[in-house]
């Protein structure tokens, strides 16, 4: 692989973005899903939030994005460990998902993973 080939994100839950998360390491490629509970354009920064765990997105390099607070978004982007153990996703992607369902999608989100676990161990 090249060094500077863009990967494809991984789909991961807010849930899934803990410490001790196979998930959660610096520069990791991913795509979360979650609720739009503020943001600002003049710090570039977005809080996206799914239950009870939330996420701190950069938002600098979507202009075109027209947000929505109370919106379902969709960010596709690199993981940045802070010091503090803090996660933060700098997204280079990120699109509306207005009207998914957010439960059906955790469902296929735990399916995928049976799925994949099933085909290495084969």
């Amino acid at each position: 692989m090249e060094p500077d080939e863009i990967k494809s994100g991984a789909l991961v839950s807010l849930q899934d973005l803990c410490p001790s998360s196979p998930f959660f390491k610096q520069g990791a490629s991913l795509r979360v899903v979650g609720k739009l509970l503020e943001y600002s354009l003049e710090t570039g920064l977005a809080t996206i939030i799914d239950g009870d765990n939330s996420l701190i997105v950069t938002i600098e390099n979507l202009k075109d994005l027209n947000f929505q607070v109370d919106s379902v978004y969709q960010f596709i982007g690199e993981l940045l460990i802070q010091p503090d153990h803090e996660g933060v996703l700098q997204a280079r992607v990120g699109r509306n998902v207005d009207g998914i369902d957010l439960d059906l999608y955790h469902q296929s989100l735990l399916l995928l993973r049976q799925f994949q676990a099933n085909h290495l161990n084969n």
